[in-house]
């Protein structure tokens, strides 16, 4: 099971001249999200389907569910925020290992350093997420709102700058020797050769 696949690499993305649109403006919009923002990673995430927990006011997993950021082994970039969001949740060793290493994470490991709040078995899952979004929702909507704008306030602008930074180094290296030799390995289905870059 994924909970997020992460980018489609069979294909190039289009660029993108502003932020108001696709992957860097949904990225936006999340982090002016006025309401409690909760991710429920189910399986699988890779890339955005790990960084998204970082984004979140809240995030938990599944006790099967696995992430990983797979930008160096793509010859890319973090994206998402993370490189603001993931040192300051994890630290700034362990987010560099999780950014920089493209390794799998397990849910427990997630839950140790920080990037989930909570992990519950599979077959609870579903179940236990959505009792704690109906209890959080019964407060009242302008309380949470405040109480989030309040937590937000200090590093709503350096997101916003981390999310401008990421996508202008992404669109530096897409296209680059690097990540044209990681999709076409990914195409090949063989490991990248990156020894003469």
């Amino acid at each position: 099971r994924a909970f997020s696949a992460g980018a489609d690499l069979s294909g190039t993305p289009p660029a993108r001249a502003d932020y108001k649109y696709g992957f860097p403006g949904m990225v936006e919009v999340i982090i002016d999200f006025p309401k409690p923002f909760i991710v429920a990673a189910n399986g699988l995430g890779v890339g955005v389907g790990a960084t998204i927990l970082g984004l979140a006011d809240m995030a938990f997993m599944a006790e099967s569910a696995r992430l990983r950021c797979p930008f160096s082994a793509l010859g890319l970039t973090a994206e998402a925020c993370s490189t603001y969001t993931f040192s300051r949740l994890m630290g700034p060793q362990k987010a560099a290992r999780f950014l920089l290493g493209a390794e799998w994470w397990d849910a427990a490991a997630c839950k140790e350093a920080g990037l989930a709040l909570d992990v519950f078995p599979d077959a609870e899952f579903l179940d236990r997420v959505m009792a704690f979004a109906r209890d959080l929702a019964a407060w009242p909507m302008p309380s949470l709102i405040e109480t989030k704008g309040l937590l937000m306030a200090p590093h709503r602008e350096a997101m916003h700058r981390a999310n401008r930074e990421e996508n202008e180094a992404l669109a530096r290296l897409r296209g680059g020797a690097a990540n044209v030799e990681a999709m076409k390995a990914f195409r090949e289905k063989r490991e990248p050769n990156f020894a003469n870059l």
